[in-house]
């Protein structure tokens, strides 16, 4: 039986309190003779409790009333309304004890139900806020959107190779932060699982640079990424991958294999390829627009990055300290 029962109509309220009186007032009147003298208020008292709690005060109210009269006829003192001493102080003592049950009854019940409008305050404003985050995430994505747009028709219209080529780097760029900017707000910035934003990105890098002949294995181990990771993580990667594909295999086919770890309360990113490999001390120095962003990416998620020769090809490790989960 819900509680707000006997409170929707106020009829309800006082029919269960008289409902209530009658049963309380017919199982003292028919134990009468089993009950020993001193208890004439025995099966009032739940009665009382049980008004206060489903209907509220004045149901309460009535029927403490009605149970004190009804006590006070019978079973206190003589027969009918005896003001003697002893059956005022009895009357007292009842007067106190119901006074306290419905105090306290109906005033937690107000509590309760302040706190309950509370939190349903709450959760309607942390709904709004949720709504106005993934606009706004929305939105951000559909501006770098345009930047991306806007680089890649300026790459399309200079006749410097080197400019064209810079723009178009940077347009795929942000076109790669404004696609896991919308995953995220997608995900109602949740972590997102690495393997999956991996696949996408790198299988369009691969396409965008025509290299059908070059396989690609990735494995996530089902680390989730943090919104906080999320960007600076799978930019490094595409950043990997995109070498690997201008420099590991010339002429040749291949294969890259990107895999992601956590161990420890470390992650571990590896991007090899079976490539022609590189100079020991190459990835130490960042000499190109490249490197340079793989470095500050680094050192905004307070990792490392590294890039050795490996037995057949090269390896690009970063690692980073995982986030702390609350």
């Amino acid at each position: 039986m819900h509680r707000d029962t006997f409170r929707t109509a106020r009829w309800r309220g006082y029919a269960l309190a008289l409902i209530a009186w009658a049963a309380a007032f017919g199982l003292r009147y028919g134990l009468a003779h089993w009950f020993p003298p001193g208890f004439p208020y025995l099966t009032f008292f739940p009665a009382v409790v049980l008004v206060a709690y489903y209907a509220g005060l004045r149901p309460a109210v009535l029927t403490a009333a009605l149970s004190g009269l009804s006590a006070w006829w019978f079973w206190i003192g003589p027969a009918g309304f005896d003001i003697g001493f002893a059956t005022l102080v009895a009357i007292g003592f009842y007067v106190f004890v119901v006074a306290v049950d419905i105090f306290f009854i109906v005033g937690m019940d107000g509590a309760s139900r302040r706190l309950e409008r509370e939190v349903e305050r709450n959760a309607a404003l942390a709904r709004s806020r949720d709504v106005l985050l993934k606009e706004v995430q929305h939105r951000v994505s559909n501006n770098i959107q345009v930047v991306s747009a806007l680089l890649s028709v300026e790459a399309r219209g200079t006749t410097d190779p080197g400019a064209r080529k810079a723009l178009a780097n940077a347009s795929a760029r942000t076109a790669l932060i404004a696609r896991i900017q919308r995953s995220l707000a997608d995900a109602d910035q949740q972590a997102t699982a690495f393997e999956t934003l991996a696949k996408t990105v790198a299988g369009d890098a691969l396409q965008a640079a025509a290299r059908d002949d070059v396989a690609l294995q990735i494995s996530g181990d089902g680390v989730m990424l943090s919104a906080e990771e999320a960007t600076p993580v799978v930019l490094i990667m595409l950043e990997c991958v995109n070498n690997a594909l201008e420099h590991a295999f010339p002429g040749r086919p291949g294969r890259i294999r990107v895999t992601l770890s956590d161990a420890g309360g470390v992650r571990n990113l590896v991007v090899e390829d079976d490539g022609v490999g590189v100079q020991a001390d190459q990835g130490a120095e960042p000499d190109s627009l490249g490197l340079k962003i793989i470095h500050a990416l680094s050192r905004q998620l307070g990792g490392c990055w590294s890039l050795k020769p490996a037995e057949t090809g090269t390896i690009a490790h970063l690692s980073w300290p995982a986030p702390v989960t609350q």
